[in-house]
């Protein structure tokens, strides 16, 4: 496999690693791009822009990330906090009044963040068409009534998070989050990360196509087998982990231009390696002289919020303010690091103490929710060039 791009001195096992993503992990199309104290030190690509073609993968070509769209969606309600407008131990109610029905007084805003909302799941799942408008997704969060007592416990809000944290910033600012991010993280840092892609980009053919892709066969005497519980949690469709996930059903083609225009704050942000990388940088430092999160800030997105058993992922998660936390079910560099996987592959996060921020994106998805092989390898590559 033909990679193009460059790493600075010291993280070629990087370039090393991204290489046997490919060789043996089964990547057909991703990039790489990693930022030190805001200046880029691995940008790298190869493969194919889709995962089903042979147009060769551009240095500016955009995947879905799917929910490592959740960790740029919630720097917009902590920087709205930051700013003075929004408080996270207010009632969702207090900006959403139409919220607080069937029992969800009590739900905060913090808990939208740290999944402890109690909704993971709508009764009545929404169907492609419906889940592409911007007002019913909301609705239907407000007619739910919770699972358990907000506030209690922790299970991962799959689609339900993006639906509430949409709301909530349209009730606060009059915009949509695609639109907000758009004006005030994007834009002034210059980021090539869409919620809602531009008719333009799709017309230049921004976005390459997605889909699944088998896992090799492993080799060798020890071979990773899911937990029978976590197997039994998504072949059930009456548990909380396949309700979660099916709040839409059937999940859209994402290759739809449809699809790619529309704004699913938990699931459907397209991005560039760089663009993913390059926000994650800015919520920790200086880039190109722009900085979005001060330092209490940063404090307050890797503060340990949820852990132990989530309700809907069956496995030990930790959760902080919008961003999974460096642990066992999404390992990171280090303790302090925050961001979000993307399901089937993707990744970007930033760790404040190395002054580290990667963005991984590719076309190939897996069954993986959180820690996908490829995406850990990059990692464990970069923890050994530091």
């Amino acid at each position: 496999m033909d990679v193009n791009g460059t790493v600075a001195e010291g993280f070629e096992p990087v370039r090393d690693a991204f290489a046997r993503n490919f060789e043996a992990l089964g990547d057909r199309g991703a990039a790489l791009a990693v930022y030190r104290d805001g200046r880029k030190v691995v940008d790298l690509w190869a493969g194919t822009k889709d995962v089903d073609g042979t147009e060769p993968w551009q240095p500016g070509t955009a995947q879905v990330v799917r929910s490592a769209t959740k960790g740029v969606a919630a720097a917009v309600l902590l920087l709205l906090r930051q700013r003075g407008e929004l408080d996270l131990d207010a009632p969702v109610a207090e900006y959403w009044p139409e919220f607080k029905a069937r029992g969800k007084e009590r739900v905060l805003v913090r808990h939208v963040l740290n999944h402890r909302a109690g909704l993971p799941v709508i009764d009545r799942p929404l169907t492609p068409e419906e889940a592409l408008d911007p007002l019913r997704g909301p609705e239907a969060v407000a007619a739910q009534a919770p699972v358990w007592e907000p506030g209690t416990d922790h299970g991962y809000h799959a689609l339900t998070y993006g639906w509430m944290l949409d709301e909530l910033v349209r009730r606060v600012t009059g915009l949509g989050a695609g639109e907000w991010i758009a004006r005030e993280i994007a834009g002034p840092v210059g980021a090539e990360f869409w919620l809602g892609l531009p008719e333009a980009e799709e017309a230049a053919g921004r976005a390459g196509r997605v889909g699944r892709i088998e896992a090799p066969e492993p080799t060798g005497a020890l071979r990773a087998r899911p937990r029978r519980s976590v197997t039994e949690a998504y072949q059930d469709p009456d548990s909380l982990t396949r309700r979660a996930f099916a709040a839409i059903t059937p999940f859209p083609d994402q290759n739809e231009p449809a699809y790619r225009a529309s704004a699913l704050p938990a699931t459907n942000g397209i991005a560039t390696a760089d663009g993913l990388a390059r926000i994650y940088a800015a919520l920790i430092g200086e880039v190109d002289g722009v900085r979005l999160f001060d330092p209490a800030t940063v404090e307050l997105a890797r503060a340990e919020e949820s852990a132990g058993p989530d309700r809907v992922l069956v496995v030990n998660s930790r959760l902080g303010l919008g961003y999974m936390l460096h642990g066992s079910a999404s390992p990171f560099l280090g303790a302090g690091s925050f961001g979000h996987p993307g399901r089937g592959g993707s990744l970007g996060f930033a760790d404040p103490e190395t002054g580290i921020a990667l963005g991984y994106v590719t076309n190939g998805f897996r069954k993986t929710v959180t820690a996908d092989p490829r995406a850990q390898a990059l990692v464990r590559a970069v923890r050994s060039a530091l």
